[in-house]
């Protein structure tokens, strides 16, 4: 193998986003057991703090709610991406409502918590995050303004 074939190989791996040590990993995710977002919550809930599980746990309740059964490596990011639709229209709509953003945004940042969370436990790779290519949607400018005179 001569150094264009080495580097063709290097710019592969980089495009699919896989590192040379999770090729050398003698183990297989798939032949653990990978367990269901009803288990795994309940696990990744106890190991975070009081704040951000108050700030997750109601989007917890609606990843169970719909996904509870499904592994943690069967949904895609266009799934979570629908998800995160369906949020968005149950969205309590109120005086200063902003569409449902914010309910999108939550839902998107408590998938990453758990995935983040399945890397570190070694359940998926990083590259294999399918909540880290679901964009969060844009914050838009605040509607408050300064009493006037």
């Amino acid at each position: 193998m001569n150094n264009a074939d080495l580097e063709a190989v290097r710019l592969l791996l980089a495009r699919m986003g896989i590192t040379p040590e999770q090729l050398l990993r003698t183990e297989h995710t798939a032949a653990n057991h990978m367990p269901t977002f009803r288990e795994y919550i309940g696990q990744v809930s106890d190991a975070t703090p009081i704040g951000t599980r108050r700030a997750y746990q109601t989007y917890w309740r609606r990843i169970i709610d719909t996904w509870g059964d499904r592994r943690l490596d069967e949904p895609t990011p266009l799934e979570i991406k629908k998800l995160c639709e369906t949020a968005k229209s149950c969205a309590v709509t109120r005086k200063n409502s902003r569409g449902g953003r914010s309910a999108t945004e939550h839902l998107i940042a408590a998938f990453r918590c758990i995935y983040r969370h399945a890397a570190m436990d070694g359940l998926i790779f990083d590259a294999d995050n399918p909540a880290m290519r679901v964009a969060k949607p844009r914050r838009v400018p605040s509607a408050r303004r300064a009493i006037p005179d």
